[in-house]
C-alpha cells in the first residue's frame, strides 16, 4: 500500500511540472526546468549596480547605422541610428497641454517628413517638417474629450491606426485625416500598435491582445492572458518577427502567439513570485528581438533573455531598468534607474562595462564640468541652483537612444545627456524643459523630444 501511495504522488508530481500540451500555457513548477538547464544569476548583488566595472574599456562598434522611423521597426529594435548632429538649432511644434502626459509614454507616428501626434482634447495633428499643420481630426463626444484620452499610434503609409485609454480604436485616412471606421472595445488599451500586413494588434487593458483587420476595425481573434491584479503602470510591449508575436503583460509573463490563428505557442512568467502589492509597482521594458533571443528588463532589478522559439531562460542579470534596450552587433546597451550605463554581451549575458552616467557635475554650481568643443550646449542647469548652491538634482532617465557616435539620454528633469560611444563618458548636457521629457526619436537626422505641450526638434 505505502509502494501504490508513493507511485501515485510520483506521478501527481510529473504531472504538474509539464507544460499543458492542449493549452500551450507554462505553470508556476515550470520553472524549474531551468534549474536543469544549469542557468545562473551571473550577478549576486540584490540592488541596484552601484559602481562602475571596467569604464576604462573601450567599445567598437561594427554595425553600419541605419536611417530609417521608428515606426515600423517590427522588433522594437532600434539599433544604431544614423545620427550625429550638432544639436544647435531648435524648433517647435506646439499642441494644448497633455493633463496625463506623466502618467503615460505616448510616440509620434512619423509618416514621409511629418509627424503626428495628438493633443489634450484627443484632436489628432498632423504637422510638416516646417511645423506648419497640415490637417487636424477629432473623433470623440464633448464627454469623451472631458477625459484627456491618450492615444497610441501605428500607420502604414496608407492608414493611420489609432486606441486609446479610453475604450475606442479606429483609423483614419492618413493623407487626410478624414475617418475611416471607428469602433470600441470592452476594456481601455495600453500598449504598443503593431500593423502587420492586413492586421494591426493591440493589448488592452484585461491583458487581452487582440488582433484586427486594418480594412475594417473587425476583430479577427483575441488570446487573454492572465487576468490583471491592477492596470499596468508602463505601455506594454508588442513583437513581431517571423510571422509570430510576442507580448508581455501587466504580470510580468511573456508570451508567444502565431500571427495567422492566434494559437498560444508558448508563456514565460518573470514574476510569478510577486505579491500583488509587487505586481502594482511592476514596470517592464520594451521587449527587442533577434531571430534567436528576446530581451527585456524591469524595475524588480532583472534583465532577462529568452529563447524565441521556446521562451527557455538564456540568462538573467540583475539590472534595474524598465528603458528600452538596443542591440548593436554583440552588445546589448542599457540605462539603469540610477543613472548606469551597462554593455551586456548579448551571447553570455556577461555585463562587459558599467559608467555612472550622472556623476560629472559641480554641486557648487551646478554645473556639468564636462567641457567638449563639439557641443553646443542650449542650457546647463536653471540659475536657482547655481545662486543656492544647491545638490545636484536626482535625475531619472527615461530612455536613450544609440546614434553613430553617441548615446541620447532623457531624463525627467528635462536634461538630455550626449554620452561618448566608446568611452561611456558624458559629454554635454542639454535642458530642454523643466519637466519630463520622452525618449528621443529620429527620423531623417533629425532629433525629437516629447514634452507635454510640444515636440522640440534638434537638428
Amino acid at each position: 500500500m505505502n509502494n501504490f501511495l508513493k507511485i501515485l504522488l510520483a506521478c501527481i508530481f510529473i504531472t504538474n511540472c509539464s507544460l499543458h500540451k492542449s493549452s500551450k500555457f507554462w505553470t508556476l513548477q515550470d520553472i524549474e526546468v531551468e534549474k536543469k538547464r544549469k542557468v545562473i544569476e551571473l550577478t549576486k548583488s540584490e540592488k541596484s549596480l552601484s559602481s562602475e566595472f571596467n569604464k576604462n574599456l573601450k567599445i567598437s562598434l561594427y554595425s553600419k547605422a541605419i536611417n530609417k522611423s521608428f515606426l515600423n521597426n517590427y522588433d522594437n529594435n532600434n539599433g544604431r541610428i544614423s545620427f550625429s548632429g550638432d544639436l544647435k538649432k531648435i524648433s517647435k511644434y506646439k499642441y494644448s497641454k497633455i493633463k496625463n502626459f506623466y502618467q503615460y509614454d505616448p510616440q509620434v507616428s512619423f509618416y514621409n517628413n511629418d509627424i503626428i501626434f495628438f493633443d489634450n482634447k484627443g484632436s489628432i495633428l498632423r504637422f510638416n517638417n516646417d511645423t506648419d499643420l497640415i490637417w487636424k481630426s477629432n473623433n470623440y463626444t464633448k464627454s469623451e474629450k472631458k477625459q484627456n484620452p491618450i492615444l497610441f499610434f501605428s500607420n502604414n503609409k496608407k492608414t493611420l491606426i489609432v486606441a486609446d485609454n479610453i475604450s475606442k480604436f479606429y483609423a483614419l485616412d492618413i493623407d487626410t485625416g478624414k475617418i475611416l471606421w471607428s469602433r470600441n472595445n470592452v476594456a481601455p488599451f495600453n500598449s504598443q500598435v503593431k500593423i502587420y500586413k492586413d492586421k494591426f494588434f493591440v493589448i488592452d487593458f484585461e491583458n487581452t491582445l487582440r488582433a484586427y483587420s486594418v480594412k475594417a476595425g473587425k476583430e479577427i481573434w483575441n488570446i487573454k492572458t492572465q487576468s490583471p491584479f491592477i492596470r499596468s503602470q508602463k505601455k506594454l510591449s508588442l513583437v513581431i518577427i517571423d510571422n509570430k508575436i510576442y507580448f508581455n503583460n501587466s504580470s510580468g509573463d511573456i508570451s508567444a502567439v502565431d500571427i495567422l490563428s492566434g494559437e498560444l505557442l508558448w508563456q514565460m512568467p518573470t514574476q510569478s513570485s510577486l505579491t500583488s502589492g509587487q505586481n502594482f509597482s511592476l514596470k517592464t521594458s520594451d521587449i527587442i528581438g533577434d531571430k534567436k533571443s528576446l530581451y527585456f528588463s524591469n524595475n524588480k532589478n532583472k534583465f532577462f533573455s529568452l529563447d524565441i522559439q521556446t521562451g527557455l531562460l538564456n540568462w538573467q542579470q540583475k539590472i534595474n531598468s524598465n528603458l528600452r534596450p538596443t542591440l548593436i552587433d554583440n552588445y546589448i546597451f542599457t540605462v539603469t534607474l540610477d543613472g548606469y550605463l551597462v554593455i551586456i554581451e548579448k551571447a553570455s549575458g556577461n555585463i562587459i562595462r558599467i559608467t555612472n552616467l550622472f556623476e560629472k557635475f559641480d554641486k557648487k554650481s551646478g554645473r556639468s564640468i564636462i567641457k567638449d568643443k563639439r557641443m553646443n550646449p542650449l542650457y546647463i542647469f536653471d540659475k536657482k541652483i547655481r545662486k543656492t548652491g544647491a545638490q545636484k538634482p536626482k535625475f531619472k532617465p527615461t530612455g536613450f537612444i544609440v546614434g553613430t557616435n553617441d548615446i541620447y539620454l532623457s531624463t525627467d528633469h528635462g536634461r538630455l545627456f550626449i554620452i561618448d560611444i566608446t568611452t561611456g563618458l558624458t559629454r554635454s548636457i542639454l535642458k530642454i524643459d523643466k519637466d519630463k521629457i520622452n525618449r528621443p526619436l529620429v527620423l531623417n537626422k533629425n532629433l525629437f523630444i516629447i514634452t507635454d505641450n510640444s515636440i522640440i526638434k534638434l537638428n
